[in-house]
Parts: C-alpha cells; structure tokens; sequence
C-alpha cells in the first residue's frame, strides 16, 4: 500500500512501522478500553520481536542474548543498518542475518496472520505464558497463536502427549486414551500435529470435547504435515495452534527438534507414548527434564524397537505411567491421587490366615485325612478339624470318610488366586 513503508525502504527503527493510524496488532482507532490502542514504545516492541521472527531462527541464543542485553529496538536497528556485527557472530552468519532483515517485513506478516485469525503473543504481556521464560535466551521472541483461548490460562493446567510418527496400533490406542482421560478431567492436551502419536492424542481429547493445542514447526496458517491439515484447522477452532515461525515459513529437521523445547516449557509434564531410540519425542523428554518438568513413559513390549526410547527413558529419571490417573498424579495438585491397584477380592481373602492355610493344605485333587492336612498347614491336628468344619460350613470342602476334599466352588476359588499345588 502507498505510504507504508517496508523493511527495505530505507527506515533506521522500528518506530516508522506504527504511523499510519493502526497499531502494531492492526486494530483500527481505539482499544477496547475506550483509550488509546497501545503507545508507541508497545507497537514498537511488538513489530521488533515480529521483524525478529523472520530473522533469528527459533532457540538461537545468541538473538536471545542479544535481545536480554541490548533489546528489541537495539538490535533491530543493528540488523536493519548494518555495520560492524553484534557480538557472537562471524561476519558470514552477520551478512546472512542482515540478508534476511531486508526482506523482513512484520506489518506485512501481522496483516497475514490477522486474516488466517492468528495473533502474536509477545514476553511480558497478560497471554504470555511465565514458564517458557524457564528457557532463558532460548525463550522464543514470541508466539504466533491461532485459537481462541488464552495461552497463558490453558498453559497452567497443560501435559505433553508425544510420541513416533510410524507408531503401532497399540501406541494409537495408549495415546488417544491417554489423552481423552486428561481432558475429561480438564487437562489440556499439547503435542506437535504430527502423524502418529501426536495426531492420536490430539483426537482423544478432541473427541472427549477437550482440550488440546498443538505446536508448530512452521507458519501457523501453514498446517504440516498436509494430510493433518482438517485435524489442525480443528485444533485451531476447538482449541489452540502455536508456533514460533512467521506466516508462511516451511518447516526443516532442525526447527523440529527446536519446537520440541517449546512443548516441554510450556506444560507441566511429557509424556512418551512409543519411541524408537533417536526419537525426536525423546528430546522433547530430555528438555524436560532439563527444566525440572515431570518426565513420563508409558512402557510397551520389551520386543518392540519402538518401545526402546520410551524404556532407556525409564530406566533414567522417566516414570512410568499407564493412564491418565498415574500422569495427574505427578503432574497435579496435591492430593490428585490414583486409586490403589490391586486385583479382584476373593470370596477365600475375607478367610481368616490361619483358615487360608488349612485351605491350602489340601490338596487340589483327591483327599487327604485331618493330620495330613495339620501338618501342611503347620498346626495341630485337632485345630485343622475345628477349621475344616468350619471350610465345610461355607462351601468349601467336604467330608468322605476320614478323608477331606475341595469342592468345585473352592476349586475355582482358589485357581482365582493362582494356586498352583
């Protein structure tokens, strides 16, 4: 459009970016107070971090750096101007950083975004979420959102659902159970939209009417992988979809594995649904556990190559989980506590020990007289008779003679608790 100027028109700050009458979001007239839409040094920040995003790649610490110690409209000047390059860079990494800012063009990128319905939550406002500045100068220069819901409250109450792309039935299976518990009991979903066990748990807690997010590796308005991209619209209107890269940007192996460190700052546990050993699910692990976040495993059959990753990550710091009880558990308030596991009760478990004992000193098959009982059970024979009679009583043997026998109702008794004589 006539009159705006752009990355390359020649402009030395950020501050020629918000003087046509919009603010830096591309909200016309007046904020929802009534007042002025932002000042100036807002606008400013936003475009800078915006104009960042198409310049530093996501987890470059050095641009973090560089933003903490010198900020935003520093650098952004430094990289529009040229000149002598900021500390930490080669004059190549320099010149191809400054071949990106010329291109850069953030009023542009913010008028994209606004039409796919994405905003751009920036540090330090009411949206951003505390937990990723857990990243130090890693921590992302912002986040482009899509979605409805605020980040920074879904964030709060949030768990990692990761895992193989080429996973096995069971692994889908785990997964979207997994994820369907937690957002029944009002979790919040996040994972990365991959095939898999990604997609798996993205559908669990959609078709629980719950709630997920999915980060990114690339443009918001850009679903990856293609054949997700129905899934990510509807993540993007039931829930929300993030990501650090600028509209339209493409998604590399290295920006995969530097999404990763976002999922696991951002929630207050992961959990590995099947991963093979050089998983990209198991960086997303490992960066939680860098950051003091609950490291999960859900364990597969000892065979299975996919089930590796998952069990060298258990035989670390990990912690085995089997449903979402287990995972809330860790993750939870105090007091979120799963209940006690143990098997069905028997009707011969509510027998008191020493009965028990004279029950098993029978034999499973053909009979056996009261002092060979006694002795089995290590007790008197006069004991074992008294006992006997009252087994009797209930159902559980019978007499033949001097002889004492199971009946049918304690045979199958006691196969339910794995007798074995």
């Amino acid at each position: 459009m006539a009159g705006e100027p752009t990355a390359a028109d020649g402009a030395t700050g950020v501050e020629k970016w918000a003087g046509d009458g919009l603010d830096a979001r591309g909200d016309e007239g007046r904020g929802d107070d009534g007042g002025s839409a932002g000042s100036p040094t807002d606008d400013d920040e936003l475009l800078g971090r915006v104009f960042l995003t198409r310049v530093v790649e996501p987890g470059d610490e050095t641009g973090g750096r560089w933003v903490r110690e010198r900020g935003v409209a520093e650098v952004v000047r430094r990289l529009r101007e040229g000149g002598r390059p900021l500390p930490g860079v080669s004059a190549k990494r320099w010149a191809g950083l400054r071949a990106r800012a010329v291109r850069a063009d953030p009023r542009r990128d913010l008028a994209v975004a606004r039409a796919a319905g994405a905003r751009f939550v920036t540090p330090g406002t009411s949206e951003w979420p505390g937990q990723l500045d857990d990243l130090g100068d890693a921590r992302p220069l912002g986040l482009w959102v899509r979605g409805r819901p605020n980040l920074r409250v879904w964030a709060l109450r949030s768990v990692a659902v990761v895992g193989a792309r080429a996973c096995t039935e069971y692994g889908a299976h785990m997964a979207a159970t997994l994820a369907a518990d937690l957002a029944e009991r009002g979790w919040v979903v996040v994972s990365g939209g991959a095939y898999g066990i990604d997609g798996a748990a993205h559908r669990g807690a959609l078709g629980a009417g719950g709630a997920t997010a999915a980060v990114l590796a690339c443009g918001v308005d850009r679903p990856y992988p293609p054949g997700h991209a129905k899934l990510i619209s509807r993540i993007a209107e039931q829930g929300l979809v993030i990501g650090e890269l600028p509209p339209g940007d493409h998604p590399t192996p290295s920006r995969f594995i530097l999404r990763n460190r976002v999922i696991a700052a951002l929630t207050r546990g992961t959990v590995v649904v099947e991963a093979a050993y050089r998983s990209g699910s198991l960086v997303t692990a490992r960066a939680a556990q860098r950051l003091g976040r609950h490291t999960m495993g859900v364990p597969g059959p000892a065979t299975s190559a996919l089930s590796g990753g998952v069990h060298e990550l258990l035989r670390g710091d990990g912690v085995l989980v089997g449903d979402a009880a287990e995972v809330v558990e860790l993750v939870g308030d105090m007091g979120e506590l799963p209940p006690d596991r143990r098997g069905p009760v028997l009707p011969t478990d509510l027998l008191e020990h020493r009965t028990r004992q004279v029950l098993a000193g029978l034999p499973a098959r053909g009979s056996a007289t009261a002092a060979e009982v006694a002795r089995r059970a290590q007790t008197t024979p006069d004991d074992a008779i008294a006992r006997l009679y009252e087994l009797r009583a209930l159902g559980y043997v019978e007499r033949h003679g001097d002889g004492w026998k199971l009946t049918r109702q304690a045979m199958i008794s006691v196969r339910g608790g794995r007798r074995t004589c």
